[in-house]
């Protein structure tokens, strides 16, 4: 319906360099959330040697934080002038700390109080929160800004969270491994916490020299108003259904990491292989990213993650279907195919959400990538500290009973107890019938989602004209006033 669409926007295309540099920083995201979401939990149960539902408390106790300071440390980041940009000096100076955040938090407090260590996980739980929050709402922020073509953001998408995958990879099957090692259980975790730090931090050097800001965003930023900042997204249609898509599916795939160790040791009876079981997942949740990458340039980025949902949700119901002595093949086909259907939900939400702030600078006139960057993030950890205060929560008055600690030869061992039938039950009602539920909510939200490819290309039209780039006439009013009706 435009009258013009400009060819700046439509020429967008990014160098392979630019892409793959910009990717590998979500080494950091995908990774370091796969370690927490998988071994965490029982890393403070099982050594640190706290109760389930004091483990699940440190995390949620971390949101309550994070509400606070995330959407503050947005602001700062939209509000932020300097020679780098906006976004980069954040990267740049995340990488010492995202080392240093992930050893402290593997390490194995050994503290004789259980309030004592309760307190020092605390601790290093912030601290490593807080990093998160500051490089990834940063790293997020700049998707919006190298490239505004609504294809071309699915592609840099596709390839972060390529990067993204592999790492997650590499998160499942190796840090068990290398505490394996190790005849001393605390000192694995510790040597672990070191070998994932440097790996999750070093990438960012790549992703501070290929990512590139936008000057025409630099603008002077307009002065600060808390109910602009903090309320005005939330009266964005788009962005809400977006965020209500994000909030129930990845509440779901955390459900199913933080409780899939579990599953695999008390009721597959094959804990040893919980790690070659998530890792089956991730292979084929990247070989997945190709077909919703052109099922999205075919249709939409909406239906890419309907689909993905879809399959996921289904697949999710033969869990039933599985058991102790099922054959090896029945184990990793069900992991598989979980992976075929969370690629999709993954890649299509994270190409979704740069679209967001062309929404609100239609609104605004401001480019706010750092607000919703942090409030996204906001929602990333608070659907995952949500999911391992409950599944802590559910597992201790299920009554899982922990190993017991003991020290043959001046080497500590954890000896693992049978669990109790009632635990049995409660484990599998979790891993399947929760993620089934958020999943049926997530694609509900998805079916109402507004910003298909031919509306965003109207959107980038106006907004150039906005920016300075056209003459605004009654076509282009009238144009801006039925996106903002369909929109906001």
């Amino acid at each position: 319906m435009s009258a013009f669409h400009p060819t700046e926007i439509k020429s967008e295309k990014l160098p392979l360099w630019r892409k793959i540099g910009y990717g590998v920083g979500d080494i950091y995201g995908g990774g370091s959330l796969v370690v927490v979401n998988f071994f965490y939990l029982i890393f403070l149960t099982d050594v640190v040697r706290i109760s389930p539902a004091l483990a699940g408390t440190v995390i949620l106790i971390s949101k309550v934080y994070d509400s606070i300071t995330d959407p503050f440390e947005g602001v700062l980041s939209d509000r932020t002038r300097t020679a780098l940009g906006r976004r980069r000096p954040y990267l740049l100076a995340g990488i010492p700390l995202v080392f240093l955040s992930f050893i402290a938090l593997f390490y194995p407090y050994s503290a004789e109080s259980e309030l004592a260590r309760f307190a020092l996980v605390i601790l290093s739980y912030l601290f490593f929160s807080t990093i998160v929050s500051i490089v990834m709402l940063n790293y997020n922020a700049l998707q919006a800004e190298i490239t505004l073509d609504y294809d071309e953001r699915t592609s840099l998408s596709g390839l972060r969270i390529f990067f993204s995958t592999l790492a997650s990879i590499a998160a499942a099957l190796l840090p068990l491994e290398i505490v394996k090692q190790f005849d001393d259980v605390r000192q694995g975790y510790l040597v672990m916490g070191v070998i994932f730090g440097a790996f999750f931090a070093l990438p960012f050097i790549f992703t501070f020299f290929a990512a590139r800001e936008r000057q025409d965003f630099q603008k002077p930023p307009e002065k600060f108003d808390w109910r602009v900042a903090f309320l005005e997204p939330f009266k964005v249609k788009t962005f809400i259904y977006a965020l209500l898509m994000y909030l129930f599916a990845f509440v779901a795939a955390d459900t199913v990491s933080n409780i899939v160790v579990f599953f695999m040791k008390y009721y597959i009876l094959r804990g040893d292989e919980a790690n070659y079981v998530a890792g089956t997942l991730l292979v084929f949740q990247v070989l997945s990213l190709p077909f919703y990458s052109w099922l999205s340039k075919r249709t939409s980025k909406r239906t890419g993650f309907i689909v993905g949902a879809a399959v996921w949700l289904v697949t999710m119901l033969f869990s039933f279907f599985i058991g102790p002595g099922q054959p090896f093949l029945a184990v990793y086909t069900f992991a598989a195919i979980v992976g075929l259907g969370t690629g999709g939900v993954i890649v299509m939400m994270y190409a979704i959400f740069p679209d967001i702030p062309d929404v609100d600078e239609l609104v605004s006139g401001e480019r706010r990538e750092g607000v919703y960057s942090a409030l996204v993030t906001l929602v990333r950890k608070m659907s995952s500290a949500v999911a391992i205060f409950f599944v802590g929560l559910a597992i201790d008055s299920a009554g899982y009973i922990a190993p017991i600690e003991d020290v043959v030869d001046g080497t500590t061992q954890l000896v693992e107890q049978a669990q109790s039938d009632g635990f049995v039950f409660v484990l599998r009602m979790i891993f399947a019938i929760l993620p089934i539920v958020l999943l049926v909510v997530s694609i509900y939200f998805a079916r109402r989602y507004p910003l298909t490819p031919d509306v965003h290309e109207r959107l980038n039209a106006v907004l150039a004209v906005k920016r300075g780039h056209g003459e605004a006439t009654a076509v282009t009013r009238q144009e801006e006033a039925e996106l903002k009706q369909l929109l906001v």
